[in-house]
């Protein structure tokens, strides 16, 4: 599996993807340190993370990192050499996911100055800072295993970008049309994290989830590999 990652850690970062993922984000970020801390004069860290730039940046930015994961292989060839390699399935869709998941740790990593600059201020609250974090990095999970998933219904990489912006949104959206679908919302159940709550039943969704979307695409994957 640690060949799988470093592969697609490598990949990541000898092309754009990763310095554009990284980069974008604290763009995003950046602009919602203005307004949440420099603009209102407050020091919640957690506020930056929940703010608008930063959400609608990320419901793009995370199908960047897993719209190549399978869609590439498949359209390049390569994916019947790796389905047929001596690594199991299990191990090369985990490989995938954890990558991606590298990026996403690299980058909160990479927020721990913004925070430095507010501490240096002001007193934020560590504990809500610290909830924040958990929560980002287990929403990420969510999407991330998704995006997985649907780069390995499709050869093509636009389609699965899609695909995920689309599933992202609408579990943004829809508890605005119908309240009653506000416990499928993953912003609704990120939100409980930044005001320092962390929720057992929106840790085991999270959870839940993305062993789910793993599990359909090592199906997905094993369907194709007894048809090849």
């Amino acid at each position: 599996m640690w060949a799988i990652i470093k592969k697609e850690l490598k990949a990541y970062f000898t092309t754009p993807i990763g310095y554009i993922f990284i980069g974008v984000f604290l763009i995003a970020f950046s602009v919602s340190f203005y307004f949440t801390v420099i603009g209102y004069g407050n020091v919640n860290f957690e506020y930056i993370y929940y703010s608008l730039p930063t959400i609608l940046v990320l419901a793009f930015i995370i199908p960047l990192l897993t719209m190549r994961s399978f869609s590439e292989e498949r359209k390049t060839g390569t994916e019947q050499l790796l389905i047929t390699s001596p690594l199991s399935l299990t191990k090369i869709v985990l490989g995938k996911f954890i990558a991606a998941l590298i990026i996403v740790v690299i980058t909160e990593l990479c927020t721990l100055m913004y925070f430095g600059i507010i501490c240096y201020f002001g007193m934020p609250h560590i504990t809500t800072a610290l909830a924040t974090f958990l929560g980002f990095l287990l929403f990420c999970m969510a999407y991330i295993s998704f995006g997985i998933f649907a780069s390995s219904i499709t050869e093509n990489q636009i389609i699965a970008g899609i695909i995920s912006i689309g599933f992202f949104i609408i579990t943004w959206v829809f508890p605005d049309f119908n309240p009653s679908l506000d416990s499928f919302s993953f912003i609704n159940m990120f939100y409980d994290y930044t005001q320092g709550q962390i929720s057992i039943e929106s840790t085991v969704t999270f959870v839940t989830f993305t062993i789910m979307c793993i599990l359909l695409t090592l199906l997905f994957m094993q369907r194709r590999k007894s048809v090849k």
